[in-house]
């Protein structure tokens, strides 16, 4: 059984507010048990096809650090889709990428899946057979869902796992759902006047759609007084405007390849991050940790033992808020969604990557943070390699100058600047051209 079921809720004081004792767990307690499920973790993903190729030399024994942890490598989503790509190819009968420890008969890990999933690219998910494999309760207790609410869940329950993801979580809660799907607005909201649901899961753009057809056509579905959201953006504008049609909407942060990673609470103060879900933020183009605070891109290890994808990297900015949630739960927060990872750019023709800054920055010890600026119009770029530096040594500006030249095979402009200075917004390349 998957390690990624979610805790029972248990009978402890604090379970009107918290989903389980998980969530007040002493932080410190709360790291060593993680650490401490890695081993393990890391011997099953070595099991599979793809884990023995990556991590084949890795004595699974001795990653027990967060230190240790952070020099394997990172799988990135484009990664991952290349990967099943390139493996269906070589190796029709396994269609996950030689990345999971669960399949169906004809493949190498022959049973253990109790649905597949397609996400765009298309990338294949298995879905194993815990309770609420995907963690989707966690996420759904906090927005206010309790045993015996209906719920109306308008994600899709085609080819994507977004409906089943959120489904499993609410019946792990004891709710009754509604498969409500994506598309055919006006029998949802018909469903919505006659079944009176508590509440709603799905994107915040079909939710805002439902309350101002309902408008439209004198209908009350004033039923629904709570939501959980997710999929898209969810600005504080929408919130509020929720909230004044009787809505306390919620917003949670998940992919389909590894479920809930945070979500929000009452407090409103970023997302907290999920029980099951070791998280890290690495500097874009990089494996490597930023320090707490700085933003960059999204790195989560699930305890899933049916599809164990060590360092995943999202593709998403974000950035690790400092102290804890004032709802009492002790688990990190994250900002948020701030933006995509991949940010490379053509310039004059070439492609510049994110992790070619980082190559650069590597070759000079005196560099602590880089971007690239991309300025100009179109077909007339400027390109300016900003750099905080610790030291000023002679001729270092030439030497990057240099060092860019030969891994853009572009010339820059070297602009030297104090450590700190530059925007902690993830960025390691700016595009700033003007496109008119």
């Amino acid at each position: 059984m998957s390690t990624a079921a979610a805790a029972p809720r248990g009978q402890s004081k604090i379970t009107d507010s918290h989903y389980d004792a998980l969530e007040a767990r002493d932080p410190a307690q709360r790291e060593r048990d993680m650490l401490a499920a890695l081993p393990a973790l890391i011997r099953r993903a070595q099991g599979t096809p793809a884990g023995a190729e990556r991590l084949g030399r890795v004595d699974a024994a001795a990653i027990t650090t967060r230190q240790a942890f952070a020099h394997l490598p990172v799988l990135r989503k484009t990664e991952l889709h290349q990967r099943q790509q390139a493996h269906r190819a070589a190796t029709p009968w396994d269609p996950l990428g030689g990345c999971s420890a669960i399949g169906w008969r004809g493949m190498v890990a022959s049973q253990g899946a109790r649905r597949v999933f397609q996400s765009p690219g298309p990338i294949y998910e298995p879905e194993g057979q815990g309770i609420d494999p995907f963690r989707m309760a966690r996420a759904i207790w906090a927005a206010g869902f309790r045993a015996g609410d209906l719920i109306h869940c308008s994600f899709s329950y085609h080819l994507t796992p977004a409906g089943a993801m959120m489904e499993g979580g609410a019946h792990a809660i004891g709710c009754t759902t509604f498969a409500g799907g994506v598309g055919n607005t006006e029998l949802q909201l018909q469903a919505i006047i006659d079944l009176r649901p508590h509440g709603y899961i799905g994107t915040p753009s079909f939710l805002k759609i439902l309350v101002e057809k309902a408008a439209e056509a004198h209908q009350s579905i004033g039923s629904i007084s709570k939501a959980l959201v997710s999929g898209e953006a969810f600005p504080p504008s929408l919130r509020d405007w929720l909230h004044e049609r009787g809505i306390d909407g919620y917003q949670a942060y998940a992919t389909a390849d590894v479920g809930l990673i945070a979500y929000e609470t009452v407090a409103r103060e970023g997302l907290v991050v999920d029980e099951g879900v070791l998280l890290e933020i690495v500097r874009p183009g990089t494996d490597d940790p930023v320090p707490e605070g700085e933003v960059g891109e999204v790195v989560v290890t699930v305890l899933n033992t049916d599809y164990p994808l060590l360092r995943f990297g999202t593709g998403d900015l974000s950035a690790v808020l400092p102290g804890r949630c004032p709802s009492g739960r002790t688990q990190a927060r994250i900002k948020g969604w701030m933006g995509r990872a991949d940010q490379t750019t053509k310039v004059r023709g070439m492609l510049v990557h994110p992790s070619q800054v980082a190559d650069i920055a590597r070759r000079h010890a005196e560099i602590v943070r880089a971007r690239v600026v991309v300025e100009g119009e179109m077909a007339s770029d400027r390109l300016t390699f900003k750099a905080e530096v610790h030291a000023r040594p002679e001729g270092l500006v030439d030497a990057i100058a240099t060092s860019v030249r030969d891994v853009t095979k572009l010339r820059a402009e070297v602009v030297l600047a104090a450590p700190g200075s530059l925007p902690n917004d993830g960025k390691v390349i700016e595009d700033a051209r003007s496109y008119k």
